[in-house]
Order: structure tokens, then C-alpha cells, then sequence
């Protein structure tokens, strides 16, 4: 059976924790977007860790992490990554490499600082990880696919192809250094290195694995608002953050996908640019990112303070529908036990008009939140594992956003930890 882990808004949503845990039962878990510009933390019993590129499975030695074809793959990010979990007592994780994912290579990280540079205040709040440079000329299809460092003659030629053709933007627009043909090739030659033990047809393993009835996880990166279509375009990532594309990325049929599992947080937050209607400020915002996630709410790749805001109805409606979900992990209950009563945004007025129904960019830059205030319950839910035990007011609340998005919500999360669920 197939089953999908994505987010519901932003990103950082808590999907690394809810993939650890489903991990237990699980025998493959698989990346199939986005790169290392976005982390996943997870608290297991080997410590704290924050993950870029490996899938959030790799703490169990009966599971298998695969890298699908449809990631971004930094192949020295992921080796440092591997080494980086052994070092610190965790079992060398069986990984496989799609040998259709491409690569990202060290021009697409000096591109993107460039750009950014560029911009100046009118940038996108990249983390500068290469990731818009890399899906630009994966789809250019002046790429480098995994299974391209095999054929000599092939590369030899087209390193030479991608320095006429990188060399004009570096010398024109940028001002700085020429790439040349055969740093670029030695560059690809120690990646095959590094990569060729671990390469697969990722596809035709899922696909006998589908067959043997095996248990297999996709794990999305970041969440449907940061989806290049259906996102807050132009503040959104450079591939498709829904489930609907883990078919793809990961190279299975779409109706393999049984559950789909959309984490949503019990508030907001977001790291970047874009609109945030529900957006808080000031004090009452520094509260909420202190005692939010474990140890604060700072973005697990950059450090940055992450923006917070009240739960946004119309925002997790939509992102749950757009996601196909049929059950919401609903995470970071415990953050909001300081609070006399909740606001939350159920719909947005924008110029005078009030909706539910999510916009696009340029009528979301004016919306307005319309808030609702619920009692809070006042006290540490954290050790709580029957639904029924939660004070009466953390059940209404539950039960209040359950029904303003329209779906289940099957997981309630009561702390970072990996035992710390309610299934309801």
C-alpha cells in the first residue's frame, strides 16, 4: 500500500515527525521532490536531527530511503547527510538513487546567490540551495541526469554545450567568473564516485515492491501553498509540492496512492516571502515562536525566525483539497496551552467581500482576516494518549477546525516526540 506524507500550507508543518513515526511500519520511504532548501527536524532516540535531502525514515534498519527522480539531488548534501547520521550512532540507512533524478550541480547554488544578489529587495527569500537554477534547466533539458554520468562520451560533449550557454548570463548579467568544461567534468566524474553504488531503476522497484504488497511512504517537501501551480505564485518552490506529483516523481500509477496523509499545523507559520493573511506581529507573534515547535520556530535549513500567524481556515481547506486527503495530522496542539482563548481566520474579506474559497496571488496580497475566538484549555496536554483525556476545550477546537476544512482529522500531535500521537 502507498501512502502520502505532504503539508497543507507553507511547509513546516511537522511532516518529518508524522513520516518518522508511520516509518515503523513501513519497508520504503521515498523523496520524490524538491532538494536540500528545506528540512525536515524528527526527535527519535538517537537525538534531534534535521534532515535536507534524506527521506525521514532512515532512522529504522528495517526501511529502505529512496531518492526518487523527481528531487533535486545534491549528491555531496546527501553523502555529508548519511556520514552525519552514522557519526552520530544511527545504522548506515539502505538508500537507492533514482537514476533519473538529476543533479544539482555547484553552478546552479553560484546562480541562484547571484540572482538573489541581483534582486536585491525585490527578491524571492531563496535559501540559496541551487533549487530554481536546477528545475530551470531540468526542464530546459540542459540537465544532468543521474544515469548520464555513465556514458564518457556524453558528458565530455555536453559540459562544453552548458559553459557556452551558462558562460554569457555569468559574464553578461552576473560580472563574474567563467565556468570551464573541465571543472564541470571532473565535478561530474566525482559525483558517479560517490552516487554509482546506490544507483537504480527506482521505478521498476516500487513497481515489484507495489506487487509484493509492501508499505511504502512518499514524503513530500514544504506544503500545497508552496505548490509552483496552485501555490502563492511567484513566493512558491520550483516543484510540485503535492501528492498528486509523488506518482510522478517516484514513477508509480496515480491510483497506487491509497492515503493521503496532509499534516497541518494547530496555528501558522512560514518561512519566506508571500502573503500571509493570517500573519501575527510584535509580542504576541515572539510568544508564539518561542514556544513553538521544539526549541522555537526557526526555519530547520536556514535558522530564520519563521513568520507566525492564527490557523487559516480558508488557506488548510484548500490545501487539503488540493492535496486529495484523507486524513489530517494535526500537529503542535501542545504549543497553544499558554493561551486564554485561540483566534482563528475563517474566512478573508477582501474589499468588503468575504470568502472561504482561497484566491489567487494578487486578491490574497489584499485580504483581510475575518477571526473567530475560541476558549483556550490553559494547560500542558504533552503525555496524553486517549483523545478522550484532552481538556473539553482542546476538543472543541479540534472539532471546530475539523469542521471548517471539511476533513478528518485522524492524528492529533502532542509534543515532538515520536510516541507523542493521539489517534482518534
Amino acid at each position: 500500500m502507498v501512502k502520502a506524507v505532504v503539508g497543507a500550507n507553507w511547509g513546516d508543518e511537522g511532516k518529518g515527525k508524522i513520516t518518522d513515526m508511520l516509518g515503523e511500519k513501513a519497508d520504503i520511504i521515498v523523496r520524490f521532490q524538491g532538494g536540500a532548501n528545506a528540512g525536515h527536524t524528527i526527535i527519535n532516540d538517537y537525538g534531534k536531527f534535521a534532515l535536507h535531502t534524506l527521506p525521514s525514515g532512515v532512522f529504522y534498519d528495517h526501511t529502505t530511503s529512496i531518492i526518487g527522480n523527481g528531487v533535486a539531488l545534491n549528491i555531496p548534501v546527501l553523502f555529508g547527510e548519511i556520514q552525519s547520521i552514522i557519526d552520530r550512532g544511527v545504522p548506515a540507512p539502505k538508500i537507492l538513487v533514482s537514476d533519473r533524478a538529476q543533479i544539482v550541480m555547484s553552478y546552479h547554488i553560484l546562480f541562484d546567490q547571484y540572482e538573489e544578489e541581483r534582486l536585491g529587495g525585490k527578491s524571492f527569500g531563496s535559501t540559496k540551495s541551487g533549487i530554481a537554477p536546477f528545475y530551470s534547466d531540468k526542464y530546459a533539458k540542459i540537465g544532468f541526469q543521474v544515469s548520464e554520468l555513465f556514458d564518457d562520451e556524453l558528458l565530455k560533449e555536453k559540459v562544453v554545450r552548458v559553459c557556452e550557454q551558462k558562460n554569457v548570463i555569468l559574464e553578461h548579467l552576473y560580472k563574474k567568473p567563467a565556468l570551464r568544461p573541465e571543472d564541470l567534468y571532473e565535478e561530474l566524474q566525482s559525483y558517479k564516485k560517490m552516487v554509482a553504488p546506490y544507483v537504480c531503476d527506482v521505478s521498476l522497484y516500487l513497481h515489484n515492491a507495489i506487487k509484493e504488497g509492501k508499505e511504502i511512504l512518499l514524503e513530500g517537501q514544504l506544503g500545497s501553498l508552496k505548490d509552483p501551480d496552485h501555490g502563492i505564485y511567484p513566493m512558491v518552490t520550483s516543484s510540485s509540492t503535492l501528492a498528486a506529483y509523488g506518482a510522478i516523481g517516484a514513477g508509480i500509477p496515480p491510483y497506487e496512492i491509497k492515503q493521503i496523509i496532509t499534516v497541518c499545523k494547530a496555528y501558522s507559520s512560514a518561512v519566506g516571502a508571500g502573503a500571509f493573511v493570517s500573519e501575527i506581529f510584535g509580542e504576541e507573534a515572539d510568544e508564539l515562536r518561542r514556544r513553538g515547535g521544539d526549541g522555537g520556530e526557526f526555519g530547520a535549513t536556514t535558522g530564520r525566525p519563521r513568520r507566525m500567524g492564527w490557523f487559516d481556515v480558508v488557506a488548510s481547506k484548500y490545501g487539503c483539497r488540493l492535496q486529495g486527503t484523507t486524513d489530517v495530522a494535526f500537529t503542535v496542539l501542545d504549543v497553544l496551552g499558554y493561551l486564554d482563548e485561540i483566534p482563528v481566520c475563517v474566512a478573508y474579506d477582501i474589499d468588503g467581500e468575504i470568502t472561504t474559497d482561497f484566491p489567487p496571488t494578487y486578491l490574497l496580497e489584499r485580504a483581510k482576516p475575518v477571526l473567530e475566538t475560541l476558549p483556550g484549555w490553559k494547560c500542558d496536554i504533552r503525555g496524553i494518549k486517549r483523545y478522550e483525556d484532552l481538556p473539553e476545550n482542546c476538543r472543541r477546537y479540534i472539532e471546530f477546525i475539523e469542521e471548517k476544512i471539511g476533513y478528518p482529522i485522524t492524528m492529533v500531535s502532542n509534543g515532538p516526540g515520536r510516541d507523542e500521537i493521539i489517534y482518534r
